[in-house]
């Protein structure tokens, strides 16, 4: 009996570690959502009060750096997978 998935060019096999490191970058990149978030309802929140209009310009400005901070979460990510992938794929039975 033969391995449908040997068959198969569309299945790709998934490590322990990259796995994790899915994880971790997925956890990262839901971490900064909630904070762009945070940061642009607080600031909302502030724009009600002239008081209070400096702290939420603050806040908006929090926000928009969140967002910059997304693609770069998803860049690093890209970036750290292929590292390994590569180097899963440069492995032998020998090597071990």
């Amino acid at each position: 009996m033969t391995d449908p998935a040997a068959s198969t060019p569309w299945v790709r096999r998934i490590g322990h570690g990259e796995l994790l490191l899915r994880h971790r970058y997925e956890m990262a990149s839901i971490v900064n959502d909630i904070l762009i978030a945070f940061w642009f309802i607080v600031g909302s929140l502030l724009f009600f009060s002239p008081l209070t209009t400096t702290a939420g310009v603050w806040m908006f400005l929090l926000g928009s750096i969140e967002l910059a901070i997304r693609p770069s979460i998803r860049l690093v990510r890209h970036l750290h997978l292929r590292k390994v992938q590569k180097s899963i794929e440069h492995e032998s039975d020998q090597d071990f």
